[in-house]
């Protein structure tokens, strides 16, 4: 379970696709107190920050709509709640260029 703290545009097809289906799963534990996943150190990142997680998703539907990708999953902007901007991280930056790099992907980074 990964939402990346990395530009959208620099990810892959599978990373961009993947991070938004993740995105979705951490918006349902937090909104709607699933408890899958919701001991995980990603989710738990975003516990306060459901503005900055809206917004994380909007530069991904941003990019998706970019490469021609149909979107039709909308998060409630009423529950956009707390922080807005995302600055605790599982990985450093730095650390998630490098894990990116060891996946043999097309991510530009």
């Amino acid at each position: 379970m990964r939402v990346w703290d990395i530009e959208p545009s620099k990810l892959c097809k599978d990373h961009l696709l993947g991070e938004h289906r993740e995105l979705h799963a951490i918006w349902s534990i937090l909104t709607q107190g699933k408890q899958g996943y919701s001991k995980h150190p990603e989710t738990k990142r975003w516990v306060g920050k459901l503005k900055a997680l809206y917004n994380r998703h909007e530069k991904l539907v941003e990019e998706m709509k970019n490469r021609g990708y149909n979107h039709h999953t909308d998060l409630d902007v009423f529950l956009a709640i707390g922080e807005e901007v995302q600055n605790e991280h599982v990985d450093s930056y730095e650390e998630q260029i490098k894990i990116l790099r060891g996946k043999n992907c097309n991510c530009k980074v």
